[in-house]
């Protein structure tokens, strides 16, 4: 099996320290099983990493980042660590909800990791874990996403990371919107 960790993760001029290659061993090196895939993205946030963070690690407040979801319920817990949500995909996906559970949430490094446990999407053991690194002198934020994912039968596992690919974007590219706009970070 390969370590998704492994792969080259920086391509952009961002310098990774040696805090960042810790929390990358520590908390990105999950490995493809067969039938499996699963992404490495990395993006850059002109926004300081404590205003992102206070976005990303609202367990309950997905949909402010991402614009691929209607809503969001905690169905269990209080947005801790073991916490359970049910998001709603907005109309015009392949599917409708999908039930998540808080693995990991660390505030001090800036970690936040998650699984699908349910739903109606094609995500058989998703699971997803984000850390965040200051960047640009202070002002600015590396994201770093890792993500591996069951392949659905009769999907290749090409077709199943594109897509995968495709959903982050957007949400990547809401996140920084939302973030320069100065959304309301609801306590």
């Amino acid at each position: 099996m390969q370590s998704l960790a492994t792969m080259s993760l920086f391509t952009s001029p961002v310098e990774a320290s040696p805090a960042m290659h810790e929390v990358m061993r520590r908390y990105h090196s999950r490995h493809k099983a067969p039938g499996q895939c699963g992404s490495a993205n990395v993006q850059y946030v002109a926004a300081p990493l404590p205003v992102v963070w206070s976005l990303l690690r609202r367990f309950d407040r997905p949909q402010d980042y991402k614009r691929f979801l209607k809503g969001c319920r905690l169905r269990a817990g209080d947005g801790r660590v073991g916490s359970v949500r049910e998001v709603t995909l907005v109309s015009g996906l392949p599917a409708g909800t999908s039930t998540e559970r808080l693995d990991a949430l660390d505030d001090e490094r800036h970690v936040f990791s998650f699984s699908v446990v349910g739903g109606d999407r094609r995500l058989s053991n998703y699971r997803s874990t984000t850390s965040l690194h200051e960047g640009g002198g202070g002002e600015g934020t590396v994201m770093v996403e890792l993500y591996v994912v069951d392949v659905p039968p009769g999907n290749t596992e090409e077709d199943t990371c594109k897509h995968n690919h495709q959903s982050k974007s957007s949400s990547e590219k809401i996140l920084t919107t939302s973030i320069v706009t100065g959304l309301p970070n609801a306590s």
